[in-house]
């Protein structure tokens, strides 16, 4: 595994601080998503961390609606600084 692909954003103060913060969650669901995504190109069929990851991206989509719904500004800053594509909308 790669230790240098995950993100620290937050600094560690702001980690102890903000622990419920949407952006934390959104940053912490990332950095699951990308531990998986690794451990699945090695596990092909590992199905039940398939499922997991399924559903951290559905978590972290809910999440990401809320956050451009309430604020559109921290949305952007948070989508360019995870490097993420904006989610589509309807």
């Amino acid at each position: 595994m790669v230790k240098n692909s995950f993100i620290p954003v937050i600094s560690q103060e702001e980690k102890e601080e903000n622990k419920g913060s949407v952006e934390f969650q959104i940053l912490s669901f990332t950095n699951k998503i990308r531990r998986l995504t690794l451990h699945l190109e090695l596990h092909r069929k590992d199905y039940l961390s398939q499922r997991g990851l399924r559903k951290i991206l559905g978590k972290r989509q809910r999440l990401l609606a809320y956050l451009s719904k309430k604020n559109r500004v921290r949305y952007k800053e948070l989508i360019s600084q995870l490097d993420i594509r904006e989610r589509k909308t309807r």
